[in-house]
């Protein structure tokens, strides 16, 4: 499937292209470490619910990859415009002419096909509709409303929260069942900051395409604060972890109360410190290996129960 579509890129690019440089297109087209981050919190779902590793975890795991790979590729047809104003976009395959627009849709349609006929096949009926609701979610309700107002993360934030979800329902869990849902609402915070980060770091940029931003609502110091709080509220989502019954080992306890006592000792950092650009990637980079080391933690811990 991604051979056939880096053969694709190569003939209807702008250009001629290695398979070199077209796999570098697929890689921006796709946001590859959004898609590959959905990926793990599928697999991760999915190991919480059979505890085990086996090879019929690479389904949901591949059609989530596909689904989201097709859905951010869609998410840059959608943006192309803002794209090519923005410094951090603008050398995105389809602002900087290496790739047609009508390219790139047919490349989203053809990974979002191929992921829901994987989802369908394979795994189960609720998995494929979680996996679709992701994309309009993502696509139709999120990618405009981020043109309308400076907090659309807090909805957006939706779509971190359902691949743990379509993983653990395909692996034969409940969607009722307490577990998932923590680890569900534990991405659903976790993804505002991350998100107001990102948008903090590059402030300017939204601002040049004329994106609204919180930034022109609020004051840096405020700022800090929101995000100081939803920091914190990412802290206590790990910590609340073993109440949904996902811990049972004394020692994973005492490494998630220890990673999070780490995290919230940077946050407070974060708050106190003079410095912002900097700040704001160090926070952003904590939050990341904080949510890596959850999700280590989660998956060492049942696949060690009995």
């Amino acid at each position: 499937m991604i051979m056939h579509l880096l053969r694709d890129v190569r003939s209807i690019s702008k250009g001629h292209y290695t398979w070199g440089d077209s796999f570098a297109i697929f890689l921006d087209l796709a946001k590859i470490r959004i898609s590959l981050l959905a990926t793990l919190t599928t697999a991760t779902g999915y190991l919480l619910a059979t505890g085990e590793i086996t090879i019929y975890m690479l389904i949901p795991a591949a059609a989530v990859f596909l689904l989201a790979c097709g859905s951010c590729a869609l998410n840059q047809y959608q943006e192309r415009e803002i794209d090519r104003l923005m410094e951090r976009t603008k050398s995105r395959p389809i602002p900087s002419g290496r790739l047609n627009p009508e390219a790139a849709l047919w490349i989203s349609m053809s990974l979002i096909f191929s992921g829901s006929l994987l989802l369908f096949y394979g795994t189960s009926v609720p998995g494929l509709i979680l996996g679709l609701l992701a994309i309009l979610w993502y696509n139709l309700i999120y990618t405009p409303l981020k043109q309308k107002t400076g907090f659309a993360a807090v909805p957006g934030a939706l779509v971190g929260a359902m691949p743990p979800v379509l993983g653990w329902v395909t692996g034969g869990g409940s969607m009722l069942d307490p577990r998932i849902w923590g680890v569900s609402l534990f991405f659903f915070i976790w993804q505002i900051p991350h998100f107001w980060l990102l948008l903090l770091d590059f402030s300017k940029d939204y601002e040049k395409a004329g994106l609204p931003s919180i930034t022109q609502l609020f004051s840096m110091q405020q700022i800090k604060k929101i995000v100081f709080i939803w920091l914190l509220s990412t802290g206590v989502a790990g910590l609340s972890l073993p109440l949904f019954g996902l811990t049972h080992f004394n020692f994973v306890f005492l490494c998630l109360l220890g990673v999070t006592l780490w995290f919230v000792w940077n946050t407070i950092y974060f708050l106190r410190s003079s410095s912002q650009r900097v700040n704001f990637r160090i926070a952003f980079m904590n939050l990341n290996v904080y949510a890596l080391v959850i999700l280590f933690l989660l998956s060492m811990n049942r696949l060690l129960s009995p």
